[in-house]
């Protein structure tokens, strides 16, 4: 369970610029705690710890996954799902490349609109790399013929990608529909 939120705390602090302030706060309020002297409660603090029964505790609020918020708006904004779900052995090439001009056109947008995503390295394809020793394989991912511990010579076959933003919009709703991506639609008839 810590481990879980963890890791949600470290993506949500490198992508998320509230996030990072309000984790700062926490920490420097941690800080600013006295120090207790003894690490067991005192009786008091105990009893208020203590552990409710799951049917008295009140209702938490319903959480929805930071990807399925991202396909939710790919769904929403064009039409990725619907696309890749529908069977397309019956359509002609001419067809399907008129349906994917309008899917890639909005999909990147709205990837653009939430991430902003650059080029991971600023060089240019085609051109000379030297990495060092220790290089960051979270940036760099070494293909060909690798040897040994570097540092590595190569040519930059691609630039990667990076995320410069992070702003997926805010879910709120039921804990029935966390898991829904696209609402069903209801043509309603008088």
């Amino acid at each position: 369970m810590r481990l879980g939120l963890a890791f949600r705390a470290f993506f949500a602090v490198l992508f998320d610029r509230v996030a990072a302030e309000r984790v700062r706060t926490a920490f420097d309020k941690a800080v600013e705690a006295p120090p207790s002297g003894d690490i067991r409660p005192e009786p008091a603090a105990e009893k208020e710890r203590a552990v409710v029964p799951r049917d008295q505790r009140p209702p938490q609020k319903a959480a929805k996954s930071d990807a399925l918020i991202l396909l939710e708006v790919l769904q929403r904004e064009g039409r990725l799902i619907d696309f890749l779900k529908e069977s397309i052995a019956e359509y002609g090439d001419a067809q399907v490349g008129a349906a994917v001009r309008d899917i890639h056109r909005d999909c990147a947008a709205a990837l653009e609109r939430i991430f902003a995503i650059r080029p991971a390295v600023d060089q240019g394809e085609g051109q000379s790399v030297e990495l060092p020793s220790g290089y960051d394989s979270g940036i760099y991912r070494l293909v060909g013929d690798v040897a040994g511990s570097g540092p590595y010579r190569g040519i930059l076959r691609h630039h990667g990608w990076k995320a410069t933003a992070c702003n997926l919009p805010v879910w709120t709703g039921s804990a029935q529909a966390a898991q829904v991506i696209a609402p069903a639609e209801v043509e309603v008839r008088t």
